[in-house]
């Protein structure tokens, strides 16, 4: 076991540990999810965050990546050993426009905009620590089941990244019949991902991901690999940077497969433990309510971390339930288009720790919201625009103040479903009856008088 990094269980009455090395996506003896877990004073972690400032400005790889600055934070490799794009070059937005469109007090509403990432979504922070530990571990075949971005960003990875020995990497992507937008798809097979149609939807690819990993020698890259979400930890402290490193009073995420808000309270939960942040923010988790597994079972259901001692009889039989009803999940937020998010425990863990909250949102309210973000800010992904919806309705039962400082995390680029935004402004797909910002091309002759009238001349 390395001196400083091991992996762990992280059901409270197994806590059961592992090599950093050992090739795990559940613990052996229970079935749970792992962490990976370092012994702090071994690892040379500074004693204030201002430490890191003096890296923004490097040119060298190391520094330049918005993960690895941090790698102090996440030490289970050697430097030398790390992989970088130049991901995590994401800087927290002000958005006082939008801010104002939702009745937030200037200065009050920022945007952490992870669409400016290489390969366009949150996902190169993960991946970046993921193909580390790949390499790490020598694996030559790399694979992930993705409604979009996974499948994108690992291709992306795969394709600069060599093993120990020099030998090229591949990967195999795993999506649903019919269940991935284009711009996300075109990603994969432009980077050379080799690209399996499995007929069912993300949680059917999930599913035949895990069990055909050792048959087929695949090194698992969703977020079921704890080092995935070491390197989605970063976001967090970029959005502490943001802020002269002074916790916001939110963090609003979108909820799929749930790595981001149990890769945030993890970093939360060890910036506390270190003693490098004085209070935690409160995070709220935002489901599309087509997609709504954790909202239910959150309040429907009453399931909580319970210090590592979920229910976890109760979740079995709540999915149950979906299987005898052919229940699937279904929202026009496809990178959130998850029933059975494999990182619950996780993110149950996080609500827990940063006194959570969930909401559900409608696919009409998570437009709006879009729309209202590309109007005033920042072009995003459906799912990407489900924190602003449910910052409104947040806002909306009091449970946000018009005074706190919120963080909204937008995961995606605008690019990665432009089809979900052209439908939305031009009335495609039905969806013209709850278009509330709708911004329709104006057919016009080619005619200078047609074209000032157009323009109200």
């Amino acid at each position: 076991m390395s001196d400083t990094a091991h992996q762990q269980c992280v059901r409270g009455d197994c806590g059961a540990t592992y090599a950093i090395d050992d090739v795990l996506f559940a613990c052996r003896r229970c079935g749970s999810l792992l962490d990976v877990r370092y012994d702090w004073p071994r690892c040379g972690v500074p004693n204030h965050l201002k430490f890191f400032d003096a890296r923004r400005m490097s040119h060298r790889p190391q520094d330049f990546s918005g993960v690895w600055r941090f790698r102090e934070l996440l030490p289970f490799s050697p430097p030398d050993d790390l992989v970088t794009v130049g991901e995590g070059r994401t800087i927290l937005q002000r958005a006082d426009e939008l801010a104002r469109q939702l009745g937030v007090k200037p200065g009050g509403l920022h945007l952490q905009y992870e669409g400016f990432n290489p390969s366009g979504s949150f996902k190169d922070n993960g991946m970046a620590a993921a193909f580390t530990m790949a390499r790490r571990l020598n694996r030559r075949r790399v694979a992930c089941a993705s409604t979009g971005n996974t499948s994108a960003s690992l291709a992306l990875y795969a394709g600069v990244t060599k093993t120990r020995g020099g030998e090229p990497i591949e990967a195999v992507v795993f999506v649903g019949g019919g269940k991935i937008a284009y711009g996300k798809l075109a990603q994969a097979l432009d980077y050379g991902a080799k690209t399996l149609q499995i007929e069912g939807d993300f949680d059917a690819c999930m599913n035949l991901i895990q069990h055909s990993a050792e048959r087929l020698d695949l090194y698992v890259m969703n977020s079921i690999n704890p080092f995935r979400l070491e390197g989605q930890k970063t976001i967090m402290y970029r959005v502490l940077e943001g802020l002269d490193w002074e916790p916001p009073d939110w963090i609003i995420v979108p909820g799929g497969n749930l790595g981001n808000s149990s890769a945030f309270g993890k970093a939360f939960i060890e910036l506390q433990q270190l003693g490098l942040i004085q209070r935690m923010p409160r995070l709220a988790v935002i489901n599309a309510a087509g997609a709504n597994a954790l909202y239910e079972l959150y309040h429907q259901h009453a399931v909580r971390f319970c210090e590592g001692h979920w229910p976890q009889k109760q979740i079995d039989e709540y999915f149950k339930e979906w299987t005898t009803k052919h229940r699937c999940a279904k929202t026009v937020a496809s990178a959130i288009e998850i029933g059975r998010p494999v990182n619950l425990p996780k993110a149950l863990r996080a609500l827990e720790a940063m006194n959570g909250v969930v909401r559900q949102v409608s696919d009409e309210e998570i437009l709006d919201a879009k729309a209202l973000v590309g109007r005033y800010g920042f072009g995003c992904e459906p799912a990407s625009a489900a924190s602003v919806a449910g910052l409104r309705m947040l806002l909306a039962d009091q449970t946000i103040s018009p005074a706190d400082r919120v963080v909204c995390i937008l995961t995606g680029h605008a690019l990665k479903d432009p089809n979900a935004t052209v439908e939305y402004h031009s009335g495609g797909s039905g969806r013209s009856s709850f278009a509330a910002y709708a911004n329709p091309p104006i057919a016009v002759p080619a005619d200078i008088e047609a074209i000032a009238a157009a323009l109200g001349s």
